[in-house]
Protein backbone atom coordinates (compact mmCIF):
# COMPACT_ATOMS: atom_id res chain seq x y z
CA UNK A 1 0.00 0.00 0.00
CA UNK A 2 1.20 3.34 -0.66
CA UNK A 3 -0.38 6.51 0.17
CA UNK A 4 -0.35 10.37 -0.31
CA UNK A 5 -1.55 13.49 1.11
CA UNK A 6 -2.35 17.23 0.20
CA UNK A 7 -0.06 20.07 1.57
CA UNK A 8 -2.69 20.64 4.21
CA UNK A 9 -3.00 17.14 4.92
CA UNK A 10 -7.07 17.37 4.56
CA UNK A 11 -7.24 14.68 2.00
CA UNK A 12 -5.15 11.25 1.03
CA UNK A 13 -5.19 8.89 -1.32
CA UNK A 14 -4.25 5.54 -1.32
CA UNK A 15 -3.03 3.32 -3.55
CA UNK A 16 -2.19 -0.48 -3.79
CA UNK A 17 1.40 -0.68 -5.46
CA UNK A 18 3.86 1.20 -6.16
CA UNK A 19 3.61 3.00 -10.39
CA UNK A 20 4.81 1.04 -13.16
CA UNK A 21 6.15 4.43 -14.68
CA UNK A 22 4.84 8.23 -14.18
CA UNK A 23 3.32 9.94 -17.02
CA UNK A 24 5.05 13.14 -17.79
CA UNK A 25 1.92 15.22 -19.94
CA UNK A 26 2.37 18.85 -21.90
CA UNK A 27 -1.13 19.25 -22.42
CA UNK A 28 -2.63 22.63 -21.25
CA UNK A 29 -4.26 21.24 -18.01
CA UNK A 30 -1.42 19.13 -16.63
CA UNK A 31 1.35 21.79 -17.65
CA UNK A 32 -0.30 24.44 -15.36
CA UNK A 33 -0.88 22.04 -12.39
CA UNK A 34 2.57 20.73 -12.31
CA UNK A 35 1.80 16.97 -12.25
CA UNK A 36 2.80 13.26 -12.79
CA UNK A 37 0.64 10.79 -13.35
CA UNK A 38 0.70 7.46 -11.85
CA UNK A 39 -2.31 5.60 -13.47
CA UNK A 40 -4.32 2.80 -11.84
CA UNK A 41 -7.61 1.08 -12.00
CA UNK A 42 -10.14 2.92 -10.17
CA UNK A 43 -11.84 0.96 -7.99
CA UNK A 44 -7.93 0.54 -6.65
CA UNK A 45 -7.60 4.01 -5.45
CA UNK A 46 -9.03 4.72 -2.42
CA UNK A 47 -9.26 8.37 -1.75
CA UNK A 48 -9.79 9.48 1.65
CA UNK A 49 -11.60 12.78 2.71
CA UNK A 50 -13.94 14.64 5.06
CA UNK A 51 -17.29 15.33 3.52
CA UNK A 52 -16.55 18.98 1.78
CA UNK A 53 -12.71 18.74 1.60
CA UNK A 54 -12.64 17.95 -2.05
CA UNK A 55 -13.23 20.55 -4.74
CA UNK A 56 -13.15 19.25 -8.41
CA UNK A 57 -12.81 20.94 -11.90
CA UNK A 58 -13.76 19.49 -15.17
CA UNK A 59 -13.41 21.34 -18.64
CA UNK A 60 -14.12 20.36 -22.70
CA UNK A 61 -16.53 17.54 -23.14
CA UNK A 62 -16.66 17.21 -19.04
CA UNK A 63 -15.51 13.48 -19.69
CA UNK A 64 -12.86 14.11 -17.19
CA UNK A 65 -12.77 15.51 -13.70
CA UNK A 66 -9.57 17.00 -12.10
CA UNK A 67 -10.06 16.16 -7.98
CA UNK A 68 -8.29 18.26 -5.39
CA UNK A 69 -8.43 20.12 -1.50
CA UNK A 70 -10.54 22.44 -1.41
CA UNK A 71 -8.17 23.96 1.45
CA UNK A 72 -4.54 23.95 -0.47
CA UNK A 73 -5.74 23.26 -4.01
CA UNK A 74 -3.57 19.95 -4.50
CA UNK A 75 -4.20 18.11 -7.53
CA UNK A 76 -5.40 14.51 -5.80
CA UNK A 77 -6.36 12.62 -9.20
CA UNK A 78 -8.11 12.84 -12.58
CA UNK A 79 -11.32 10.56 -13.06
CA UNK A 80 -13.41 9.75 -15.44
CA UNK A 81 -16.81 11.31 -15.19
CA UNK A 82 -18.59 7.48 -16.50
CA UNK A 83 -16.43 5.65 -14.21
CA UNK A 84 -17.36 1.22 -14.66
CA UNK A 85 -14.98 -1.46 -13.67
CA UNK A 86 -12.20 -1.25 -16.56
CA UNK A 87 -12.06 2.62 -15.92
CA UNK A 88 -8.39 3.98 -14.71
CA UNK A 89 -7.81 6.80 -13.19
CA UNK A 90 -4.31 9.01 -12.83
CA UNK A 91 -3.33 9.97 -9.27
CA UNK A 92 -0.67 12.57 -8.69
CA UNK A 93 2.48 11.16 -8.17
CA UNK A 94 3.65 14.44 -6.93
CA UNK A 95 1.91 14.03 -3.83
CA UNK A 96 3.69 10.47 -3.05
CA UNK A 97 7.19 11.16 -0.67
CA UNK A 98 9.45 10.60 -3.40
CA UNK A 99 11.69 8.05 -1.15
CA UNK A 100 8.81 5.81 -2.07
CA UNK A 101 8.71 6.42 -5.84
CA UNK A 102 12.38 5.78 -6.14
CA UNK A 103 13.80 5.56 -9.57
CA UNK A 104 9.92 4.95 -11.25
CA UNK A 105 10.76 5.81 -15.38
CA UNK A 106 9.19 9.02 -16.34
CA UNK A 107 7.73 8.87 -19.42
CA UNK A 108 6.76 12.04 -21.86
CA UNK A 109 3.07 12.39 -23.35
CA UNK A 110 3.05 14.61 -26.14
CA UNK A 111 -1.03 16.24 -24.66
CA UNK A 112 -0.30 19.70 -26.51
CA UNK A 113 -0.19 18.11 -30.21
CA UNK A 114 -0.01 14.17 -30.43
CA UNK A 115 -1.33 12.75 -27.78
CA UNK A 116 1.19 10.46 -28.59
CA UNK A 117 4.11 9.18 -25.54
CA UNK A 118 7.77 10.64 -26.75
CA UNK A 119 10.22 9.33 -24.60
Amino acid sequence: MLSASCHCGAVQIEVPRRPRALTNCNCSMCRRYGVLWAYYRDKDVRLIAPEGAIDDYSWGRNTQRFIRCKTCGCVMQWKKHAVDAQSWTGVNARNFDPEALGDVRIKLLDGAKTWKYVG
